[in-house]
């Protein structure tokens, strides 16, 4: 899963990072948090948990999925209540084919961008002892 903008590892060379969005308007339909919040919910059957990995509310998280699950044709996330089993989450099958096409799509865009900004990426300055 994709991490929230953190702080890398210094000895890390730079690298080319797409950040996508699928906007109608002001709405923001499908974006890096988004995403990484689907990814979440994929991994661990748990919105409640996605959103702790990604460092943000359960309410947040919760009211991302409701405007995913609301900005498209079907939802995205189904989830069932609690009880014995505890309850849980699962991607739709759309929703599984939007995170895919999403992750292809980034991929894409960075190969795509690479040789317009290879004069930047070889000119960003390395930490001390990298040269």
């Amino acid at each position: 899963m994709t991490q929230p903008d953190t702080p890398e590892d210094p000895a890390t060379p730079v690298r080319l990072r797409a950040r996508l969005r699928l906007q109608a308007g002001a709405d923001i339909h499908l974006g890096p948090g988004r995403v990484d919040l689907l990814e979440g919910i994929a991994q661990t059957g748990s919105i409640a948990e996605a959103g702790r990995r990604l460092g943000m509310s359960y309410q947040r998280a919760w009211s991302l999925v409701k405007a995913m699950n609301g900005a498209f044709s079907a939802p995205l996330v189904d989830k069932q209540r609690g009880g014995h089993a505890g309850g849980g989450a699962a991607l739709t099958e759309l929703g599984t084919a939007v995170l895919q096409a999403y992750r292809r799509a980034e991929q894409a865009a960075e190969r795509a961008a690479a040789p317009h900004l290879r004069v930047a990426l070889t000119a960003v300055r390395q930490p001390h002892g990298q040269r």
